[in-house]
């Protein structure tokens, strides 16, 4: 299935979704070396990793909506999408209320609690970015109009026709 919103012939919705990553993951690397006594304005860089972050992971979610709501319903692709938004939807959850919490305090660094959740977030979001891999490389979705959405999950081995169907 191919992407329902593209730039210039490309999906938009995996370009977006590293920003939000990639932020929310150096937040939690900031408020790590923070929290053991790195320096202090490490807690403040997380703070606004976390702001932006949260701002592009809504862009992604609305870009990948769009292809979500396209996959056919009864397909193992919409229920991975499925279970995929849930994630995304956690993790937004989460880091809005670590964010919440840190807007208005004395110090935006994260203490041992702000921090176990935001250890959780990215748990939830490491194997929602797995899910996401799943889609597009497993299942085609947002790459390839003739692709299986009912392929066999990429850790099973796949079966002899599916073998001799990839050879190109």
């Amino acid at each position: 299935m191919e992407s329902r919103l593209k730039v210039l012939g490309h999906p938009v919705h995996p370009m977006l979704v590293m920003f939000p990553v990639g932020l929310f993951v150096t937040a939690v690397i900031f408020d790590l070396i923070d929290i053991v006594g790195g320096p202090d304005f490490l807690g403040e860089v997380a703070y606004w990793n976390i702001t932006v972050g949260l701002i592009g992971g809504l862009l992604a979610a609305a870009a990948g909506a769009f292809d979500l709501l396209a996959l056919p319903t009864g397909t193992r692709a919409k229920r991975v999408g499925l279970t995929h938004a849930a994630a995304n939807v956690a993790v937004i959850l989460l880091f809005a209320a670590v964010w919440a919490v840190r807007l208005n305090a004395d110090s935006r660094a994260a203490g041992g609690a702000l921090f176990a959740i935001e250890v959780v977030a990215v748990a939830i979001l490491g194997i929602s970015a797995w899910l996401g891999g799943e889609l597009v490389d497993r299942l085609g979705v947002g790459v390839d109009p003739e692709h299986d959405l009912n392929a066999s999950s990429s850790l099973r081995p796949p079966s002899a026709t599916q073998r001799i169907g990839d050879v190109r």
